[in-house]
């Protein structure tokens, strides 16, 4: 799985995205709001982690996330 953090422009606010190894999208969410969107993927127990690596990932760039 990979994680990429979008910067938002003006009133549009950031967001994190999260895609599978052939690179299809499995989440969209704000970065200040990711409950639901790790719920329905059925990763809200890994919420914390995954919000440590969005705090310390630069805008722009894909890491590859190891769940």
């Amino acid at each position: 799985m990979y994680i990429i953090k979008v910067k938002g422009i003006a009133k549009i606010p950031d967001y994190v995205q999260l895609r599978d190894d052939k690179f299809t999208l499995l989440a969209y969410f704000r970065v200040d709001r990711p409950d639901k969107s790790l719920d329905k993927l059925g990763l809200g127990d890994k919420q914390e982690y995954i919000m440590e690596m969005v705090k310390d990932l630069p805008f722009g760039q894909i890491a590859k996330l190891e769940i």
